[in-house]
């Protein structure tokens, strides 16, 4: 299993890395999805919009207590989860056609206007509006970027980076001489613990400034969406075409 894995890995060294498959690009990201899932719960209703599990669960609650109405409004962010991921399949070729930057850069940048906006919705709207946004905004993120390095990752929450932590390291303690079964271990880890920052980092402003708060993340995005608009533009302009691992 050693031997299969370092053959694998040593093909995969030999691809170039685009800037959006940079392991600090998906640890900000992963930041963000915390900072997100903290801001609905704090702010917006007591819910967690960064993923959809929940949702479903719910959902499926809902039904077996024949409680239709609160169904149906399980249905509202389910259909904004989903919507997301479809827009995030259609886009990026039509964005490739009409511009000199890939679809991962001009996301981000959709990214920064939208949680600009949800700054201005005051904390007396209908958590609904936030929600539905955010669980969209989410989908889309999470269908973006897939991949940090050639390492399958998530950016809007832990669960798949707790079975591949869990999985590498059991493989690492198996095959010590394996150093590569203890670096995805580590990654994994490492971003279960910056979704952690970023949930108690958005949990803390969020009892300080409210609603407003989510303006906070925008540190963060601004960051990624420069550089990546830098390698767009500059180190990258003649990659354009390379479609990042796993899409």
């Amino acid at each position: 299993m050693a031997r299969k894995f370092k053959k694998e890995k040593s093909k995969e060294e030999d691809q170039i890395l685009l800037e959006c498959e940079r392991w600090w690009v998906f640890a900000f990201l992963m930041f963000a999805g915390g900072y997100y899932g903290a801001y609905t719960y704090s702010c917006r209703g007591g819910v967690f919009c960064n993923a959809q599990t929940a949702n479903f669960v719910l959902f499926g609650l809902a039904i077996g207590s024949k409680d239709w109405g609160k169904a149906l409004y399980y249905l509202i962010p389910m259909a904004a989860y989903l919507g997301g991921t479809m827009l995030s399949e259609f886009l990026p070729k039509t964005v490739k056609r009409l511009s000199h930057v890939r679809w991962d850069t001009f996301f981000v940048g959709i990214e920064i206007v939208i949680v600009l906006i949800l700054g201005f919705i005051p904390d007396s709207a209908p958590v609904q509006i936030s929600q539905v946004t955010v669980n969209f905004m989410c989908a889309m993120q999470y269908n973006t970027f897939r991949q940090a390095e050639h390492i399958p990752a998530a950016t809007t929450f832990c669960t798949n980076h707790v079975r591949q932590g869990g999985s590498y390291l059991v493989k690492w303690l198996k095959h010590r001489a394996n150093k590569n079964f203890l670096k995805r271990s580590m990654f994994h880890f490492g971003m279960i613990a910056v979704f952690i920052l970023g949930v108690i980092v958005s949990a803390v402003l969020c009892s300080i400034i409210g609603g407003k708060a989510i303006w906070c993340v925008e540190i963060v995005l601004i960051g990624i969406f420069t550089d990546l608009l830098h390698a767009d533009l500059t180190t990258e302009k003649n990659l354009l075409d390379q479609i990042p691992s796993g899409h």
